[in-house]
């Protein structure tokens, strides 16, 4: 059974490592990954497909311990193709695929 969620979020640059960009999970979409059984794969990751506007792509969410939500990545190609910048709000749909 394939389980997707649609949520907003920001986009935010990492600090430490500032080409890299991410979206927050929401509460909904964090506790819907972390319920789902899976194996283990490496930083407790779990494979998604996202979608933005026009553009999906495969990747991994990983836990942010910070604030006990998963991070998604959103690469550059997906953030010129949909004119993303730091500070924007994002409409993602996500569908788990593990």
């Amino acid at each position: 059974m394939t389980e997707t969620c649609r949520f907003s979020a920001a986009l935010w640059r990492w600090q430490a490592q500032s080409g890299w960009f991410f979206v927050t999970l929401s509460e909904d979409a964090s506790a819907l990954v972390g319920e789902r059984p899976r194996p283990p794969r490496g930083f407790g990751s779990v494979r998604v497909r996202a979608t933005v506007g026009e553009t999906s792509w495969t990747t991994s969410v990983f836990p942010d311990t910070e604030s006990g939500r998963y991070v998604l990545p959103v690469k550059k190609a997906v953030r010129t193709a949909e004119d993303l910048d730091e500070g924007d709000s994002v409409d993602l749909t996500l569908e788990l695929l593990e």
